[in-house]
């Protein structure tokens, strides 16, 4: 590098985005993931020894990972190189993998890749770095946002060890924005800048675990804000909402608007009511609430209030959680939006809770009796010279897979827990449930 590549590398770092600039140096500053990388973690101690195998960081946006590979290459003593799989391909992996081996041959280091945004490279590419990994010679960061056990290669996935980074919690951004105000070498400092607190909330709560989206807002805020009469630049919530291009919503993700938003969203849809329940998920959706949240709450009402009726609707709702887990926001916005859609207009039944919690009341009332013999496991230790599941009657040896059986302890025989309703595809099977248990309909 020459004095004038050196200036320029100079020169782009001063006016890097505040987001680059404020990047955490040491692992003591690398905030918000203290579960994989905290004092005394595994990945930790790997970092702090030099001693690091290959692994895979994964995690949504502005969660760390590079930020993670970047403390890593300061810290070790292996050379480090750096790819992006969006810009580079095979033989950007060539001319890596030739100087390692001169680096191996001659000097007796190591060398440490980089990948960011591994997945976007196709499994071909992926194996081009395999051998290197495998015998050694390379120990491979990868940095993903999506799922390594789909957009990784296998091989490189047994080779290496993922790591699974979070969202970055408001507390945390909050902490990341103050730093940023006090720093007057890297960070704001210098421009005596006052940001309210709900302006700060604000940032924080719709960048959505993003550090990188608050910071560069809190940058756009401060540097487009004139300085008043005694030099203060004073953030306001409307500056920070024209930052952020984004709106405050009343809500809470901690407090009376999260709840009631939520019991919205839920009655909505327990009422059929498609357009009030898509309403309240984009209310909240807009406000920067866990879509994991919204995910598991489709799943519980799927079940609790749609149930029988439509068991299909149980099976949407999984498929949104895992899909919104695996493509995140705003694209999983669409999924949410069509599970709740199907959810809403699904027949309702509340049979299936009623059934368990009946069950469940009797477990802690009753006495409970002892398994009747004839459905006791006569398989296991000589247990059928004893009886056990003597008279039982197999089903399917019987016209239409059924036959009239005892099936419930002696103490409560005749006891009834589930009541299917008439709706849906639950009324469909009711009477010929009535029928086999001969109940009165």
């Amino acid at each position: 590098m020459d004095l004038f590549e050196q200036a320029a590398v100079e020169n782009r770092a001063t006016g890097a985005p505040l987001a680059v600039r404020m990047r955490p140096r040491t692992l003591d500053e690398f905030a918000g993931q203290e579960k994989i990388a905290g004092p005394g973690t595994l990945l930790r101690r790997a970092i702090e020894n030099d001693s690091l195998t290959s692994i895979i960081l994964w995690g949504p946006p502005g969660s760390g990972k590079t930020t993670l590979a970047q403390i890593i290459a300061r810290m070790t003593r292996a050379h480090f190189e750096s790819l992006n799989a969006v810009l580079d391909g095979v033989g950007d992996i060539r001319r890596v993998i030739a100087a390692a081996r001169e680096r191996e041959k001659y000097y007796q280091q190591k060398t440490v890749i980089f990948v960011d945004e591994i997945h976007r490279w196709a499994k071909n590419i992926q194996d081009a770095l395999l051998p290197c990994v495998e015998e050694g010679l390379l120990t491979l960061i990868g940095a993903t946002v999506e799922n390594p056990m789909f957009t990784v290669n296998p091989a490189i996935r047994s080779r290496s060890r993922i790591f699974r980074l979070e969202a970055l919690s408001d507390a945390v951004i909050l902490t990341l924005l103050r730093r940023a105000l006090a720093d007057p070498e890297r960070g704001l400092g210098r421009f005596t800048a006052t940001v309210e607190p709900e302006a700060l909330e604000h940032l924080a709560q719709v960048a959505n675990g993003d550090a990188r989206v608050a910071l560069n807002a809190l940058e756009f805020a401060v540097l487009t804000t004139p300085p008043d009469e005694k030099g203060r630049r004073i953030i306001t919530l409307a500056v920070a909402e024209e930052a952020i291009q984004q709106r405050a919503v009343l809500y809470d993700r901690d407090g009376d608007q999260h709840y009631d938003c939520v019991s919205a969203w839920i009655k909505s849809m327990r009422g059929s009511d498609a357009d009030a329940a898509v309403y309240w998920l984009a209310r909240m959706i807009y406000a920067g609430e866990d879509p994991a949240f919204l995910a598991r709450r489709l799943l519980i009402h799927a079940a609790e209030d749609v149930g029988l009726a439509d068991p299909q609707a149980l099976v949407v709702a999984s498929a949104a959680a895992q899909a919104v887990e695996r493509v995140g926001l705003p694209e999983g916005r669409i999924i949410l939006a069509e599970a709740t859609l199907y959810i809403a207009l699904a027949p309702k039944s509340n049979s299936v809770i009623k059934a368990i919690d009946a069950a469940l009341a009797s477990v802690e009332k009753e006495k409970a009796g002892p398994v009747p013999v004839h459905l006791r496991d006569a398989s296991y230790r000589g247990a059928a010279a004893f009886g056990h599941g003597k008279g039982y009657k197999y089903p399917h040896d019987y016209p239409g897979g059924w036959v009239a059986q005892q099936y419930l302890p002696d103490n409560l025989r005749g006891q009834v827990f589930y009541h299917p309703s008439e709706y849906g595809r639950e009324g469909q099977i009711k009477a010929a449930w009535y029928q086999r248990t001969r109940r009165q309909q």
